[in-house]
């Protein structure tokens, strides 16, 4: 049982590469932070078409900056990930029902699911596996060491509509999670600037350039909450003012 009063709340899909360096950062930080890490497995698809926002595929220069990223950021967060040859292929409706089946079943905790996420995310971006069809499923399963007969029982369970809403229902979820604006670039001025600025100036400012709330455009879609008080971050970029929000910035450490 956590007593720190630190919770995060990762909302992430499978296909998200990104979304797998923060997974596996915040898993690594869990102990050293004190934190209560929640695993929300959701849909980026509903989240890119709720928000309005466009698939980074959709632009060709962003796509190939990507590609370049990824390459670097594997190699130094240590997570070996390698560009599939058919980045189109995003459809990762089953498996991430299959994540959040198991998620309803493993009440107790999650260490279940985040084996069988990292087995998903090993098949997408590293060794190029399908993950959309039941057997793929089963094959994941099995190796993040559930029993056959539990990966029967997810599998089934995945199909219900119980699991459909609540997938519908965590996406939902991202989408409606709204926090001031102004606090979040307060802080990260704060951060940035080493606390040397004047917050009277920077009120009036940030009315007219920043809306006053922020909503999930995409994943990795960070909650981090501090006894009852919560601040968002998007990206697997954002660990030193993550930990620094939750006060732990001295301890941040090197990934």
């Amino acid at each position: 049982m956590f007593s720190s009063g630190k919770v995060v709340q990762l909302f992430y899909d499978v296909s998200s590469p990104y979304s797998w360096l923060a997974f596996e950062v915040l898993c690594r930080y869990r102990n050293v932070w004190n934190i209560d890490l929640k695993f929300k497995p959701a849909f980026l698809p509903g989240v890119i078409y709720g928000s309005g926002n466009q698939p980074a595929g959709m632009n060709p220069s962003k796509l190939t900056y990507i590609v370049s990223d990824l390459t670097l950021l594997s190699e130094y967060f240590g997570v070996p990930m390698f560009r599939p040859s058919d980045l189109s292929d995003k459809d990762t409706l089953s498996a991430m029902r299959f994540v959040t089946a198991l998620a309803e079943k493993e009440k107790e905790g999650d260490m279940l699911v985040e084996r069988v996420s990292r087995e998903l995310w090993k098949r997408k971006w590293r060794t190029h596996q399908d993950i959309t069809q039941p057997a793929s499923l089963t094959e994941a399963g099995l190796k993040a060491g559930l029993s056959a007969n539990v990966v029967k029982e997810i599998l089934s369970l995945s199909k219900s509509q119980p699991i459909k809403d609540k997938l519908k229902s965590v996406t939902q979820e991202a989408l409606e999670y709204k926090v001031s604006a102004f606090n979040l670039h307060l802080c990260t001025l704060c951060l940035a600037h080493q606390k040397i600025f004047v917050v009277e100036k920077y009120n009036k400012m940030s009315l007219h350039i920043f809306p006053p709330f922020l909503q999930c455009f995409g994943f990795p879609f960070i909650v981090c909450q501090v006894n009852g008080k919560a601040k968002v971050f998007f990206g697997s970029d954002r660990f030193e003012l993550m930990a620094y929000f939750m006060g732990n910035y001295n301890g941040l450490g090197i990934y």
